[in-house]
């Protein structure tokens, strides 16, 4: 329980095309919830059920960024359908980029456990020993899609910064630069230089187009201006590689992502340094909000 109000947060990917909502209490009373936001890029939810005075009390956020790698926690959810079932175990790794259920978009600050978690698990509560909540059990990484000792959760920090946006509002805004793109590896920066381009950098996310409305094109940044085939594939090759956001280095678009979600806000201006024709440079782009999608 998220607040005295009756709100509860779970996982986008929970409720996403539920036709129905039923929220069984330890009371063992069952009530009818009905959505109140989504935000799909952070895999978070927030529901809502009127369930006077049978509410329990709702649990304490605590600060994730205090967390430690070894630290113990606990994990509570409905694994294969067994309700009320806990499972225990250590932070893993803090700070992991993961995938997002909303295409092309990735979650930062996700917490690693080896706390057993399987399907059923997602959308309940990480719990440090003080029964404070530290994440929301999101995913796990298996070749067999039952728990293999790695599984991830929304930090508390993240689910601070956007429930109460959800609540008021029914979305959550995320600043936006508008470009499509690809990360530089050995083998790409091998390929793009036999194609012809000048790239003197190593690392980085080589934009490669623009969406509509596109802040960082107005801004100036260019794409790719040729096209050269890669095995069955042709890209846009010639455009800027972006290597750091406000003096950051990002290697990939994943960690520039983050970056924005975690230390910008929509309005805000940021710094990219990019690489153009051989040459760094710096670019100024105003983040404005990206658009949703019907």
């Amino acid at each position: 329980m998220y607040d005295t109000s009756g709100h509860i947060v779970t996982n986008y990917h929970v409720i996403q095309g539920a036709d129905q909502l039923m929220v069984t209490l330890t009371t063992g009373k069952t009530y009818t919830a009905q959505v109140v936001g989504t935000d799909p890029s952070d895999d978070l939810a927030v529901i809502h059920i009127d369930a006077g005075g049978d509410l329990p009390r709702p649990l304490v956020l605590a600060d994730s960024s205090t967390l430690r790698v070894g630290q113990s926690v606990v994990a509570i959810g409905t694994p294969f359908g067994l309700d009320q079932t806990q499972t225990t175990g250590v932070v893993s790794a803090l700070g992991r980029v993961i995938e997002s259920p909303e295409a092309n978009q990735f979650i930062g600050e996700a917490i690693q456990t080896d706390a057993a978690i399987n399907p059923g698990n997602s959308g309940g509560p990480l719990l440090n020993l003080d029964g404070q909540v530290i994440g929301v059990n999101s995913q796990i990484l298996s070749t067999s899609g039952s728990n293999a000792g790695i599984g991830f959760a929304i930090s508390s920090n993240t689910v601070k910064r956007v429930v109460p946006y959800l609540i008021a509002h029914g979305t959550y805004p995320h600043p936006w630069l508008g470009i499509q793109t690809l990360d530089l590896d050995p083998l790409t920066v091998a390929l793009l230089r036999q194609s012809g381009m000048n790239l003197t950098v190593e690392n980085g996310v080589l934009v490669t187009g623009f969406d509509s409305g596109s802040p960082a094109q107005a801004a100036g940044l260019q794409s790719g201006n040729q096209l050269a085939r890669f095995a069955q594939y042709i890209l846009p090759i010639g455009g800027d590689v972006i290597v750091a956001v406000d003096d950051v280095a990002v290697k990939s678009m994943g960690e520039l992502t983050v970056y924005l979600e975690e230390k910008a806000s929509i309005g805000d201006t940021v710094r990219l340094t990019i690489a153009r024709n051989g040459v760094e440079r710096t670019v100024s782009v105003k983040l404005t909000a990206r658009p949703t999608t019907s």
